[in-house]
């Protein structure tokens, strides 16, 4: 039974505006709707018109008001200060992916969406980086690159700080930390000030990925005293930048990372998301901090649907990632691109992590049409059981070299030391001391590449293709099934993000009007892609 919310009048006035199709009118997000029950009892929808909330029927009457839902904009999804911020139009954030997959070509398309882009820093060389932070300098427009935790790199890590405070990278997004160290401290301090009204300025601003209450607790509090003192120490920081450490987290954001693909603990957003903002508002309080902390969630965003339960729920912001490593302007190859759009939610799996294999640290990739994370779990399976290269059993030595790495594993590690004496010579000293850590090495050898060969499209190798993703990417395929998004070629970043966005106002819109009692007929909770017309129209 549809609720009475008040009474349309008869009279509607010069200003009025009707819906001229129920359906087109609810999803003019882009407007107030009123929907209305005649006194013959056909519903019609209105943008404008004399509506009163509550009250007695009047004889003049046109009908009853069954529901109503004010105007939900596209650029008001979100928390509105991330936006103000970092300098964009849409709470929407095109997360990084490894080797450049998260390419200079995404970041830019995502810049002149009004959106912001995160460079896929990781795995990269300190030349490559260099290069694509000048390149997106120029562009004049918020960016941010990614600075990825580096256990088994830390010299690489340093560097890569070191680069990033010397070209006046203000932002970046911090990923796969399992705690603090001091060169993302030393980036977070690296200019800070105090204003003129006493309030601390700092230039350098960090978005921290995390999905552990213990990690996120540590980006919400301030610098840790033992990095502070040790930078201070070795004239890195004044004493007044010391002191004004404290004052200040090393985050105001957080994305809450769920079940995303590459490094994940596979948590549900709609449990790990409370999580954040609990932890985030008991920061606040404790810390009183001049600026609000937020939390946004990346992990399962690739529908509208998931979009707006996220907003719903409280996200400050959304990232995407596996959704657009299937667009044009991503560091993937063409054939990685047709994969990803063959991907259904129960196509992805677990396989060791290059950058933290002696960890144990997995991340998520696509299981159809490659046999990576088969071949993954098979060499840290050896690590596990044997204690360097030369106590693997002959049988299952001779199988890898033939299947895996395509050359003995001496070979391999002739190329691995010379890769090392350039990046990072410890690694090769201490392989030489370590057997078991020379294994290591020889075996990341092929969890190193085999993204590479998948980003290169390496013919041959397409067995060997290591493909980041979660179950987003079937979500999102299922939903442009039939769409003119379903194709690999039509698969802009800009457009997939508009899409999630008017979406998601839709359904939030649709939510509204379910509370108020209004039964939704099938067709009107249809949110399919729009299309690129519809879209000009909304983000004008």
């Amino acid at each position: 039974m549809r609720r009475d919310m008040g009474y349309v009048g008869f009279g509607l006035g010069s200003d009025a505006e009707w819906a001229d199709d129920l359906r087109e009118g609810i999803h003019e997000t882009g407007k107030d709707f009123y929907l209305i029950e005649k006194k013959d009892g056909e519903l019609v929808g209105a943008h404008v018109c004399e509506a009163r909330l509550g009250g007695e029927r009047r004889g003049e009457d046109l009908g009853r008001l069954v529901g109503y839902s004010a105007k939900v904009e596209v650029g008001d999804l979100g928390d509105v200060s991330f936006c103000r911020d970092h300098g964009i139009q849409y709470a929407y954030m095109l997360g990084a992916m490894a080797n450049g997959i998260a390419s200079v070509e995404l970041v830019e398309a995502a810049a002149v969406g009004g959106m912001l882009g995160s460079y896929g820093a990781a795995g990269q060389s300190i030349g490559v980086i260099g290069d694509a932070v000048d390149r997106l300098n120029k562009m004049g427009k918020p960016f941010c690159v990614n600075l990825i935790h580096s256990p088994s790199e830390p010299e690489h890590e340093s560097r890569v700080v070191d680069l990033l405070i010397k070209k006046s990278v203000n932002l970046i997004e911090a990923s796969a930390y399992l705690d603090l160290n001091i060169h993302v401290v030393r980036y977070r301090l690296a200019g800070m000030y105090r204003g003129a009204d006493g309030v601390v300025v700092t230039p350098n601003q960090i978005i921290a990925k995390v999905s552990r209450v213990e990690v996120a607790s540590k980006w919400f509090a301030p610098a840790p005293m033992k990095f502070v003192e040790k930078l201070l120490a070795d004239g890195l920081i004044t004493q007044a930048q010391a002191e004004m450490s404290q004052e200040v987290p090393m985050a105001y954001d957080l994305t809450a990372e769920a079940d995303s693909g590459g490094h994940t603990d596979n948590r549900p957003f709609i449990t790990l998301l409370p999580t954040m903002l609990a932890l985030r508002d008991a920061f606040a309080k404790k810390h009183g901090y001049e600026k609000a902390l937020r939390v946004g969630v990346g992990g399962g965003i690739s529908t509208p649907t998931s979009a707006a339960a996220a907003f719903m729920m409280g996200a400050g912001f959304i990232v995407t990632g596996s959704v657009n490593q299937a667009c044009l302007e991503s560091g993937s190859s063409g054939v990685v691109r047709e994969m990803l759009t063959q991907t259904g939610q129960a196509d992805v799996t677990m396989a060791p992590a290059a950058d933290m294999f002696e960890m144990g640290v997995k991340l998520q990739v696509i299981k159809r049409g490659t046999m990576f994370a088969m071949r993954a779990n098979k060499l840290y399976e050896l690590y596990r059981a044997h204690g360097s290269i030369e106590t693997i059993p002959a049988k299952d030595r001779a199988s890898i070299e033939k299947t895996i790495f395509r050359m003995s594993l001496d070979e391999v590690w002739g190329i691995t030391k010379t890769f090392f004496l350039e990046r990072e010579p410890k690694q090769v000293a201490k392989a030489e001391r370590d057997a078991k850590h020379k294994m290591a090495l020889v075996f990341r050898w092929y969890l190193g590449l085999s993204s590479r060969w998948a980003n290169a499209g390496e013919v041959g190798r397409e067995a060997d293709y290591q493909i980041w993703a979660g179950p987003a990417m079937g979500a999102f395929n299922q939903w442009v099934k039939g769409s003119y998004l379903e194709e690999a070629g039509n698969r802009k970043a800009v457009s997939v993000a508009r899409e999630i966005l008017y979406g998601a106002t839709v359904v939030l819109r649709l939510g509204i009007l379910r509370s108020q009692g209004v039964s939704l007929a099938q067709d009107w909770v249809d949110v399919l892609p729009a299309g690129e017309e519809k879209l000009e129209r909304v983000f004008a």
